[in-house]
């Protein structure tokens, strides 16, 4: 019997593809260059650790956004 193909990890590419000077990261996607030029030739167990840290990086935005507006 043969296994399921598995789905491959989706990138977290959302077509705003700008650096920001100030944090290193693309504005739109939140990885950082390095981050992006190696999605192409990662192990899904490797793009899973990035899509991780942007998961950090996204939810320590959200904090800090949330915290400026008192």
């Amino acid at each position: 019997m043969n296994p399921l193909p598995q789905k491959a990890v989706a990138s977290p590419c959302i077509g705003v593809c700008r650096m920001s000077a100030a944090s290193g990261l693309c504005e739109g996607c939140q990885r950082t260059l390095d981050e992006i030029a190696a999605w192409g030739q990662s192990s899904d167990v490797q793009k899973l650790a990035i899509l991780a840290r942007v998961a950090e990086r996204r939810a320590g935005a959200a904090a800090t956004a949330c915290g400026s507006r008192d």
